[in-house]
């Protein structure tokens, strides 16, 4: 009888990282397609005003926007200013629940920091804001303010 005498001590072999970008690249693609980046599809026509003294908000994720204006498909929904919240139409009285909807998403420590931004058509009249800030106020969404551009005021030097 033969024995058979192994040489050296026992090796675990090497891993294979040869698959490790594969794997890495088609990570990055399942979060590229999952994600979502798009903001709200606009069915109004918002021309922002101008104005000379204007700050940037520092949060943007607090901020909940109210699209008033002339719809975009003036033919079919007319030529009325009408109110538009996430992607679709919405009444004066459909604020409310907009508001509280928006509270709900958010954590209960930042609700008090939370900004109402009116995107209004420069052309809209101010009875359909009006309206739109008396409900804010009856939610007691106090803090508002006016989506506009940097740029030279109209009449003033």
């Amino acid at each position: 009888m033969s024995r058979f005498k192994k040489e050296g001590g026992k090796k675990t072999p090497k891993i294979n990282t040869a698959s490790l970008p594969d794997i890495i690249f088609m990570l990055l693609f399942f979060f590229m397609v999952t994600t979502v980046m798009r903001e709200t599809t606009l069915y109004v026509r918002t021309a922002l005003p101008a104005a000379t003294e204007i700050q940037q908000l520092e949060r943007r994720s607090l901020v909940s926007f109210i699209y008033i204006g002339e719809p975009i498909q003036s033919h079919v929904f007319g030529t009325e200013p009408r109110i538009q919240l996430y992607d679709s139409f919405a009444s004066v009285d459909d604020i409310a629940s907009f508001i509280e909807s928006e509270r709900q998403a958010t954590a209960e420590a930042e609700r008090p920091l939370m900004t109402t931004s009116l995107r209004v058509d420069r052309d809209t009249k101010m009875g359909i804001v009006t309206d739109v800030k008396q409900e804010l106020r009856l939610v007691n969404a106090l803090r508002v303010n006016y989506s506009t551009l940097r740029g030279e005021v109209a009449g003033m030097n």
